[in-house]
């Protein structure tokens, strides 16, 4: 029991100082940053830059005369971005003395190339109703199902795509069956036949005959 209380004692005293400890070299570590955002070009100062710390949600602006302060740590890292500017990227130095630290920041005009625009004269009303009677409106979605509704559209594409697998099947079971149908026997010559006549002569004025 002696034993426990002595060390209950010994905690007591030591983290105070533990505490401390770490409470001054958190202390040591802080620093406030302030200083100046110019053009490199003019030595203007730059409004409304953004400075912030990289890797954290704290930052600034600067204002009118771009002069901005924050509070940071030794060995930290200073983004400056601004729009028109190329970013910057500047760290506090881990080993200065004191707790204050002055910069001057200098950025550079970023150039953005855009496309050429090309200024054309308004038209004028003949050349609207002109140019409006030749646009060439595309199908919707109807006009396209009427138009592969076609019969002509249906015949032309019945000749010339090719047959799948269930129609190549169905034909060969159908001229099998045709044939044992006929099996001992002479097949009936549709030269005879009127229907197959008839059939003929509406593919002939249909054109199914004709070269494509």
């Amino acid at each position: 029991m002696n034993k426990l209380i002595l060390y209950i004692f010994f905690a007591a005293c030591l983290l105070p100082s533990s505490s401390k400890a770490q409470f001054e070299t958190f202390k040591d570590s802080v620093v406030q940053l302030y200083g100046v955002v110019m053009t490199a070009d003019s030595l203007q100062g730059i409004p409304a830059v953004s400075v912030a710390i990289k890797g954290t949600i704290r930052g600034t602006i600067t204002n009118n005369q771009g002069v901005f302060s924050i509070v940071a740590l030794k060995g930290d890292y200073i983004e400056f971005s601004s729009v028109g500017y190329k970013p910057k990227l500047v760290k506090i130095p881990s080993d200065i003395e004191g707790s204050q630290y002055s910069i001057l920041q200098l950025m550079v005009n970023d150039t953005v190339y855009l496309a050429a625009t090309i200024i054309k004269s308004r038209p004028t009303r003949e050349q609207f109703e002109r140019d409006f009677i030749k646009t060439v409106v595309p199908d919707d979605q109807l006009e396209i199902a009427r138009k592969n509704n076609d019969e002509s559209k249906r015949r032309l594409m019945m000749a010339t795509l090719p047959t799948d697998g269930r129609e190549a099947a169905g034909r060969y079971l159908t001229q099998q069956a045709a044939k044992s149908y006929y099996t001992g026997q002479v097949p009936p010559m549709n030269i005879f036949n009127p229907f197959a006549w008839n059939e003929f002569i509406k593919s002939w004025k249909r054109g199914d005959y004709k070269k494509k």
